[in-house]
């Protein structure tokens, strides 16, 4: 059986300091619900993975990104899914980052991100986010 390999595009919200990262809490009834993550979405057809990642921030926390850089690609297989993932960095934006869908959000300490729950999807993106 082949699985639909769904490609995702997350943006990893840094502080003007570079020291704190804004992160968004997974609805229960999602996929991986419950879980914190990196605000992003699936990225559209016709569509570069930047440009869902600056769509998305603005959709799911109201920002409007103006530096961003690509951090990381990687694939991750779940049971169910296969998902495609781009990070990437946002170094700057405009706005103020807020869960716009009513999501829970925080802004906090890239040390302390091995305290908050990410899908196991995520493991790499930390592991080299908190070796920075």
């Amino acid at each position: 059986m082949n699985k639909k390999v769904i490609w995702i595009s997350a943006g990893i919200i840094l502080n003007p300091q570079g020291d704190q990262v804004f992160i968004t809490r997974r609805a229960d009834k999602a996929h991986q619900g419950g879980f914190w993550e990196f605000a992003g979405g699936k990225v559209e057809v016709n569509e570069t993975a930047e440009q869902a990642v600056v769509r998305e921030l603005f959709e799911e926390v109201g920002i409007r990104v103006t530096e961003i850089e690509h951090f990381m690609a990687l694939d991750h297989d779940y049971p169910d899914k296969a998902l495609k993932f781009d990070f990437f960095l946002v170094k700057a934006f405009s706005g103020e980052a807020y869960g716009k869908e009513g999501q829970p959000s925080e802004w906090v300490n890239l040390c302390d991100l091995a305290n908050y729950c990410f899908p196991e999807a995520n493991e790499a993106v930390l592991h080299k986010l908190m070796s920075k």
